[in-house]
Order: structure tokens, then sequence, then C-alpha cells
């Protein structure tokens, strides 16, 4: 099962055993309610096996040939240039006879893009959002830059995450600048403390969401853009993201920052504390429990949503940096200036022109993974954030690639 999947089983079973309501999954799970119906019928009827989709593995049969999606484009980029969506549409099936729908045009235009032609978007009204009825149900984390060390020292970033149905403080700690370390650690130690949850309400920062119109081959073929460093350590444990689209929606994370700024400096002014490392002792040892004891209140259920780490899942790997790399002929991968050496195989078996993947982790070791199988680790290197780059030499096993993530050291 995937993670997605594992999220809904473990959701149905607890509506299934009345510690929660259907409603309250459907919402979690992003479907609708005769959808969720549906699915539990499934689970107590066959199973696990049974939120499982059948058509899994099988190509559609309505999906467009690559030749028509490509004359499709040809069509948007030298004759029908001015066009919107849905004027383009009609055209392809009054004038070129290529019958397909509004939604099927504007995804092909996107994956390949091409922008809307105009931006129409209604005022919204903002009004406040009930909380989560269960504690793991929804974590709201952002970072704070801000001088939090007086005036005259140089402003620094405090990291936090909280619990929406309890506004409960569950983890925070200073770095210097908002970067997707500090993210990743945020979640390593959500997850190693209470448990995986179901979803997470976040900002549109750059480390968080691809905010960049640059699609690679590969992405237009699966018809999506990989996601960061962040997203992807949150797709692998099935954390639905959530974006928020202005500050007010995120009401709740910046009002504790005005707490955070208002008390925690104070606190640490009466403690002398100048410095982060001290700062972050301080936090952990004194400020998070005595601040969760003040503002925490109780969940509307007492039944707790947090899922638990699955088994087969090594949270040091998926919570960690991730790259795509070619073993050379010397058995050697590169990543900017690290260069990791790959040990011989079983049956004296070489990896040279291998596509594997590298992985650094928090503690600034690396891993190489070859089909999910360890072949080399080394000692910590300085950690430094990804970007999103072309590769300064491309492999011929690589020849298709247009952009990577790529360690910050190999753009210099």
């Amino acid at each position: 099962m995937s993670q997605k999947e594992r999220q809904r089983y473990h959701l149905l079973k607890m509506v299934l055993e009345s510690k929660t309501t259907l409603k309250h999954a459907s919402s979690v799970m992003g479907v609708s309610y005769r959808h969720a119906r549906r699915l539990k019928k499934k689970l107590a009827t066959e199973g696990a096996r049974g939120l499982i989709h059948g058509n899994r593995g099988r190509p559609s049969g309505r999906a467009l040939s690559r030749e028509l999606e490509k004359r499709i484009i040809e069509l948007s980029q030298k004759t029908y240039t001015t066009f919107n969506d849905t004027h383009f549409t009609e055209k392809l099936n009054e004038v070129e006879g290529i019958i397909v729908s509004r939604d099927t045009v504007r995804r092909l235009r996107r994956t390949n893009g091409i922008k809307p032609k105009r931006r129409r978007r209604a005022k919204k009204h903002h009004q406040r959002r009930p909380r989560k009825p269960q504690e793991g149900m929804m974590v709201l984390w952002d970072g704070s830059p801000h001088r939090w060390f007086g005036k005259d020292t140089p402003p620094c970033c405090l990291m936090a995450a909280i619990d929406d149905a309890t506004g409960k403080l569950c983890e925070a700690f200073f770095i210097p600048a908002e970067c997707s370390f500090g993210y990743l650690k945020l979640l390593q130690s959500i997850v190693n403390t209470y448990g995986i949850p179901a979803s997470i309400y976040q900002d549109r920062h750059g480390t968080l969401r691809r905010n960049d119109d640059n699609w690679t081959l590969e992405e237009q073929l699966a018809g999506e853009q990989e996601p960061t460093q962040v997203g992807g350590a949150l797709k692998s444990l099935g954390i639905t993201p959530i974006f928020a689209l202005t500050p007010q929606a995120k009401g709740r994370v910046e009002r504790l920052f005005g707490v955070l700024q208002d008390r925690l400096i104070a606190e640490m002014g009466l403690e002398k504390i100048t410095e982060m490392e001290r700062a972050n002792r301080f936090l952990k040892e004194r400020f998070i429990d005595e601040h969760n004891r003040r503002f925490a209140i109780k969940p509307e259920e007492a039944q707790r949503a947090w899922r638990k780490i699955p088994r087969d899942v090594d949270i040091k790997r998926t919570i960690s940096f991730r790259y795509h790399a070619v073993v050379g002929n010397d058995n050697t991968v590169r990543v900017g200036g690290i260069v990791i050496d790959i040990p011989e195989g079983p049956r004296q078996r070489g990896y040279a022109k291998a596509k594997v993947e590298v992985r650094q982790l928090l503690d600034g070791s690396w891993r190489v993974y070859y089909k999910n199988t360890l072949i080399a680790h080394t000692d910590p290197t300085p950690l430094k954030e990804p970007i999103r780059a072309k590769p300064r030499r491309k492999a011929k096993a690589r020849a298709t690639s247009e952009e990577q993530w790529i360690y910050m050291a190999s753009a210099a």
C-alpha cells in the first residue's frame, strides 16, 4: 500500500471503531462524503486490499496519444497563440476536428509552460476557520525572522510548529535563516515525538512549494513537477500539504509568533540569553512545556489522529536531502565537491553507469542507495540548501534531464 492508502486505512479504521466521524475523515482524505462512504464499505467487506485502486498499473483507455498531444501544443504555440483555454478548445473541436475537453487542453498547456491569457481572482471573504477536532489531524508550521536577541544583535529565524486542535507548541528552535533544513528538522522532531500528522498547513515559501514554471521532460510525462525537498518528505509519509493563500489564512501560527515575540524575548532577556545554542536549550528544557501549560487547550475529541511510523519506513532516509546521480567508471559518485567511493557489490559486482539515489541526512552524513539498497555511506559534511539547476555535465544515462536538485557547492 502507498502512504496515501495507509492514511486512508488508518482514518477509516478509526471510523469503523467509532473514534471519529466519516465527515471528518472525508475532509482529511480530500474526497467527497459519498466516496468516503464507499471506501468505508470496501474496507469493511474486503479489508485493506479493498482500498487499493483496481486500475493500478493499467494504462488509461482515455489517454491521448503522444502524437495528438504534440499536435495540440503545436497548434497552441503557432496558430492559436492569443486564444484562451476555452476559445482554443472550441477551435480544436470545430476547425481542427480534435475533440477534447477544456480541462485536458488546460492541463496540456500548463504542463508545457503556456501560461493563461489572464488571471481572474475574485476577492475572498476571510473568516475564522474551526479547529480540527482531534490532535494530529493538522499541524501548522512557519519560520519567523526577527531580532530575537535584541536590537543590537543580527536577526535569526525561529522555526515553530503547532497542533491545530490544541494549539500545542510541538517544536521550536532557532536557526540562522528559514530554509529546507529547518522544515525537515521540524518534521523529523514531530514525527519522532508524536507520530505522523494527517496534514500540514503552510505558506508558499520556496522551500515548501515549487514556484517556478520550469518542467523537465520527466515531469511533463508524469503530469506534475517534482516536489521540493520538504514536499518530497511529506509525500513519502502520506502527509497532505495545505497551502495558505494569505497570511490571514494561517492566523493561528502567525498569532503564535506574536505571543513568542512578546513572551519568549522577555524570558530570554531575563535569563540573559543572547545566542542561539543556549536559546535552543532553553526552549527545549523549559519554555515549550511552560507555554503549553499556559496556552494549549483540550481538543474536541480525545482520540488522537497521529499515525505510527510504519516499520518499513526509514525516517532518517525519508526526512533528508535527496539527489540523483550516476556512478562514474571509477565507481565513485560526485555531488558538488563531494566524492563518495562505492565499495564492491555482491559477487565482485561494480556499479559503474548505475543510476543511484544520494541522500544527505540531517546530521550531514551521506548515503547512496541503488534500488533501495544501501551501497555506501560517508562521514558528515556541511549542510547546504539544494537548488534546481542544470548539471554541469550530463551523463549519457541522464541525457533527457533538463534540471535536477543540485548540492549548492556544484552551482558555484
